[in-house]
């Protein structure tokens, strides 16, 4: 078992202010690969007997202190224990080398949260679910496609992170010779590394913003660079990901047998988001062909972009209602 210590933060340094009825704690688990996450636990003040769990996570490049956070204290004042954590090699988390993601061990980090949920005295084994939001919402249904135990799924402002590594945005690189020169440039970059005896960053969010850039990279400013999200350990409002963590992502799609999820599904996304193609796309290859395709359901926000759904956007566009009503009706039903 990991025997690593985790060194956590003690005060309270999220992007959204604390709510009087949630208790919190920091904890720490830690996956099949043997690295410690580290997780920030929320539970109704003055619960008692064993309670539904969630596990949260994201978005891309995020960490437990933005979005996750958010969602799983506001989930937590509605009821649930649950767990916003870093991903491996992020945040506050174990892992080197550091920035680097998987598809693999990012979906196992989901399982491991579950795992840790299933053991605790105070959590009903029998109602446990997950939430992803961005990239991993891909990874929440790639869980969800290889975990039983997992009751009920959510995925918010989904990125399938495979599918734009390997295709580009709205899968206009999608070619061998697109792919081929993607692969020679990151491997390239390999040899780099390995030659500096360190990882090149990628960068996270550019700033200064360009007066011509595009809008969902203006809305990506708009949180991960300004006051409203900004986080200090967070990848994407400072130096981003190894410039080498899409090479595995590039030919490992993650939501191959997303059509044998026999678990509800919650997909949720802004209609006028950059990334809606991605929550439409997934949700109907989930659905083909699946005998379990009525506990699934697709719920897009009116006139809410992509980063609207990691904080709300100012004007409550996170139907936190609808996500309550959906994790209370599957776990009661599993």
């Amino acid at each position: 078992m990991q025997n690593e210590i985790l060194k956590l933060t003690k005060e309270w340094d999220k992007t959204f202010p604390q709510k009087d009825t949630v208790k919190h704690e920091k904890v720490m688990f830690h996956n099949r690969y043997g690295i410690a996450l580290a997780a920030d636990l929320y539970a109704p003040k003055d619960a008692a007997g064993k309670l539904p769990a969630i596990a949260v996570c994201g978005p891309f490049g995020a960490v437990k202190e933005q979005a996750s956070g958010l969602y799983a204290q506001e989930l937590a004042a509605r009821g649930f224990l649950t767990v916003a954590f870093d991903p491996s090699f992020t945040g506050e988390s174990g892992g080197t080398p550091r920035y680097v993601a998987s598809p693999d061990i990012n979906t196992e980090d989901f399982s491991a949260a579950v795992d840790y949920l299933c053991c605790r005295d105070d959590v009903n084994a029998d109602m446990v679910g997950i939430l992803g939001i961005c990239g991993w919402g891909g990874m929440a249904l790639n869980a969800a496609a290889m975990d039983t135990r997992i009751k009920a799924t959510v995925a918010c402002t989904m990125y399938d992170m495979t599918r734009v590594n390997a295709k580009g945005y709205f899968d206009a690189a999608d070619s061998e010779e697109a792919r081929f020169e993607t692969k020679k440039a990151l491997n390239e970059q390999r040899t780099r590394d390995y030659r500096a005896g360190t990882y090149e960053l990628a960068g996270g969010v550019v700033d200064p913003l360009p007066d011509d850039a595009p809008f969902f990279v203006k809305d990506y400013y708009d949180y991960y660079k300004t006051k409203r999200g900004y986080h200090v350990r967070s990848l994407n409002s400072n130096g981003g990901w190894n410039k080498t963590s899409a090479l595995s992502f590039l030919n490992m799609p993650i939501l191959a047998y997303s059509n044998e999820i026999r678990s509800a599904v919650l997909v949720v996304h802004g209609e006028k988001a950059h990334s809606c193609y991605f929550s439409k796309d997934a949700y109907a290859a989930m659905v083909k062909g699946n005998k379990f395709a009525d506990n699934k359901k697709l719920l897009l926000i009116p006139n809410a972009v992509h980063t609207d759904l990691y904080d709300g956007g100012g004007k409550n566009a996170i139907p936190f209602d609808e996500i309550v009503a959906f994790y209370k009706k599957y776990f009661e039903t599993a």
